[in-house]
């Protein structure tokens, strides 16, 4: 898989993955494979980019306080509930959100957690722009806010300077999914979409390219499209 032989090509190129609709815990393998892999420096900087069937994630600091209903309703209603090791509270996850998990080496970007957080809201500000929706931060949370409602959800883990899991852009989700928790931990906040906002149905490809396009710009980084059939055959 883009065996890398050159130093200087980790901080100029990125391979984009379009998985399309994967399960939660399959995706969470492919990151740990190509976490190993881009520690080993035998990948390039790496974007997976996919929706999940409905799934809720608990990260590190997060509590069940914050899923509203039992995890028997959970099951009615066909949604899955994991523990994982990224930082954050308790996100929703399902069809009509592009979700993009991240294998960026941040030894090659001057170590800076800051600067690489403030750089994914700034591809989703870019993004969100393009479709004349004016988005801001919220300098207390990490995340896109439209006014008060967040459109799109971070969530990071970093160890040894290589990243894992990234962000959760609404595009055109079962926003009731989101009324059986606490997004991110917030009781007084809800959670919006592109769709939503616009009064019309937009879909999660359009927005895939703009995205793209601005992830290339923002981590000045070269863009080569990945076969998902590779992530998906290693796994």
């Amino acid at each position: 898989m883009h065996e890398i032989v050159e130093e200087n090509y980790f901080t100029t190129t990125c391979v984009v993955y379009n998985l399309g609709m994967v399960e939660y815990g399959e995706t969470y393998q492919f990151q740990r494979r190509l976490h190993r892999q881009r520690l080993k420096r035998t990948i390039s900087d790496t974007l997976l980019l996919l929706e999940h069937p409905p799934t809720l994630t608990i990260g590190r600091s997060g509590s069940l306080d914050n899923v509203l209903v039992s995890k028997e309703q959970l099951a009615q209603e066909g949604i899955s509930l994991f523990f994982i090791g990224r930082g954050g509270d308790v996100t929703y996850h399902g069809p009509g959100q592009l979700v993009g998990y991240l294998i960026l080496n941040l030894g090659q970007r001057g170590k800076d957690i800051h600067r690489y957080v403030h750089d994914l809201e700034e591809v989703l500000i870019r993004t969100l722009k393009d479709f004349s929706i004016s988005a801001s931060r919220d300098e207390g949370h990490a995340g896109v806010w439209v006014q008060n409602e967040e459109v799109a959800a971070i969530g990071l883990s970093i160890r040894r300077w290589v990243t894992m899991h990234g962000f959760a852009l609404n595009v055109n989700p079962n926003l009731t999914h989101f009324s059986l928790i606490n997004p991110c931990g917030f009781s007084d906040r809800k959670a919006t979409s592109i769709s939503q906002i616009l009064g019309h149905e937009v879909h999660i490809k359009t927005v895939t390219t703009h995205l793209v396009a601005h992830f290339s710009d923002v981590f000045d980084t070269h863009i080569e499209m990945g076969s998902a059939q590779v992530v998906r055959s290693k796994g």
